[in-house]
């Protein structure tokens, strides 16, 4: 029976792909732990949230970076690609930490810690994207 279950799992790309996810998001998610609390320990903060804020600036640069090497190099198979982009990137980055953190600012009153909340991720993160893509652009030239 264990041997039919392994089979099928080898032989059903969708299973194998999602499996893939699964384990580059339980990955991400604990490196999501341990650099955001690092980034936030090293920002001596208690008010603003740096530690997400450096979760997701990272998790776009790579994000730019394996992409351009996905999509334009074609350097990685689509197995690779959902591995570390849905799954290890998608547990690592923290958009949801983001809003939340938001809201729980501007509740608090902190109008000016919530606008820079949003205008560092938002404007920041695009240009870590651009960063990754410029970076595997010209690395692969």
């Amino acid at each position: 029976m264990a041997q039919q279950s392994r089979s099928h799992f080898r032989e059903s790309p969708i299973l194998r792909t999602l499996f893939l996810i699964g384990t580059g998001g339980f990955i991400g998610s604990i490196l999501r732990y341990l650099v955001s609390g690092y980034a936030q320990q090293l920002s001596k903060s208690i008010q603003f949230p740096f530690g997400t804020l450096a979760v997701n600036l990272v998790g776009c640069a790579l994000v730019g970076f394996i992409a351009e090497l996905a999509d334009q190099r074609g350097v990685l198979s689509g197995e690779t690609r959902a591995f570390l982009i849905v799954g290890l990137l998608g547990g690592f980055t923290t958009f949801s930490a983001f809003g939340n953190e938001t809201m729980n600012l501007l509740r608090d009153g902190e109008l000016w810690l919530a606008g820079g909340n949003i205008v560092g991720h938002l404007l920041l993160s695009l240009v870590a994207v651009w960063l990754g893509y410029s970076t595997a652009y010209l690395l692969w030239k």
